[in-house]
């Protein structure tokens, strides 16, 4: 079982899903051509969340599978979301890391079989885009710790094959591939994570670098024949916290062709009490070092809203303690620091980042690039059209 996992509280009204389901067929009917939509209507933008979750936070689970309830799925729809990667797999706690991983992917599969309607799973660029032309939603099978490959890099092929798209290489403590973010001794990477990348790099899939340490990213960032990715992150200069990188870090991944995604995370701030002035600050700060055309979104969150964040409070106070327990917890995060940030969350929180963007003065062209094409054109490099 792991436990690095926000499904929390009760469960949401049969009232709440049912507007939720019709503002999902609002919202599909506008947006699908030939079905309701106009000229006046506007486009469908291209939204990636390069890392993020299709849950509802209001029900509490320890399972990473996606729950597509029809409040889940309305809320999506709803929020324009294109396709988002989502966490499968072992993260942390005493199961096998190598049968969870396989268990999650097989019941992944066959969440998406009973709704293909709405979502599809992708294995390459072309399924976001059909995502993008007939509204449904594109998973993206990925693993947050590399702990699943054992000590056989032969796992990487299985995997491959089995649909997982994103490799990260850590979590926050170290494992057998490298050092995470909160790892004291900043080692980099071992010979076995050099394995690892080669064989990433074979079978065409994404190396990220969220959570890494350091020396791990950069080491990894100069290993890879292929760019890396680092889909879920802030910016050190603006917060000095483990879990965000560094300048030199963003600016080899993005020299070498690569992918960052900001996050809506407390580490945006040392106060660990993130606004949306912050995820702006940090998109700017990252698209002055890396460039436009290799900056997107990682939000590490769901698009579902949270009905009591009062009663959230003590179940978020329990989950901390559980992550210290098992030491995967990382600087910055807090009984009190919320694990999204509150005025940038809900089925309108891509729309509201938009609107900031555009009030910071980026065009039209820049925020497409941010909310969705950047990563399209990644993984057009890295997994093929």
């Amino acid at each position: 079982m792991t436990i690095d996992r926000r499904g929390f509280l009760m469960a949401t009204t049969l009232g709440a899903a049912a507007a939720a389901l019709s503002a999902m067929q609002a919202t599909r009917a506008a947006d699908r051509p030939g079905d309701g939509a106009t000229d006046a209507e506007p486009r469908r933008r291209l939204i990636v969340n390069t890392l993020g979750e299709l849950c509802d936070p209001n029900v509490e689970t320890d399972s990473l599978v996606p729950s597509l309830t029809p409040r889940v799925l309305a809320e999506a729809h709803a929020s324009g979301l294109t396709a988002v990667n989502v966490t499968l797999g072992y993260v942390s706690g005493d199961e096998d890391p190598f049968e969870a991983s396989v268990r999650d992917i097989a019941a992944t599969d066959a969440v998406v079989r009973a709704h293909a309607n709405d979502v599809r799973k992708v294995f390459a660029a072309a399924d976001i885009e059909r995502s993008r032309d007939d509204g449904r939603i594109g998973l993206v099978y990925g693993f947050q710790n590399g702990a699943m490959l054992g000590d056989d890099v032969a796992r990487v092929d299985i995997f491959a094959n089995l649909g997982v798209r994103v490799f990260q290489l850590t979590y926050n403590p170290a494992n057998q591939l490298g050092d995470g973010s909160m790892a004291p001794g900043n080692r980099g990477l071992t010979p076995f994570g050099r394995e690892a990348i080669a064989r990433i790099n074979a079978n065409r899939c994404m190396v990220d670098l969220s959570h890494s340490g350091e020396r791990t990213c950069i080491e990894a960032a100069q290993a890879s024949t292929a760019p890396i990715s680092i889909n879920h992150t802030g910016c050190r200069a603006l917060a000095d916290l483990p879990r965000n990188k560094t300048d030199a870090e963003l600016r080899l991944v993005a020299e070498r062709g690569g992918f960052v995604g900001i996050y809506f995370m407390p580490f945006l701030v040392l106060s660990g009490h993130a606004h949306a002035a912050d995820v702006v600050a940090h998109i700017d700060h990252a698209v002055d070092v890396c460039g436009e055309d290799h900056v997107g979104i990682g939000t590490d969150g769901a698009v579902s809203q949270i009905d009591d964040l009062q009663a959230y409070q003590a179940v978020l106070a329990r989950e901390i303690e559980k992550r210290r327990a098992a030491g995967i917890s990382a600087a910055g995060e807090s009984p009190d620091t919320y694990p999204f940030v509150v005025d940038l969350r809900g089925p309108g929180q891509f729309r509201e980042l938009e609107r900031l963007l555009a009030a910071k003065g980026y065009s039209e062209t820049r925020i497409d690039k941010i909310l969705g094409l950047n990563f399209l054109d990644y993984a057009r490099t890295i997994w093929g059209a």
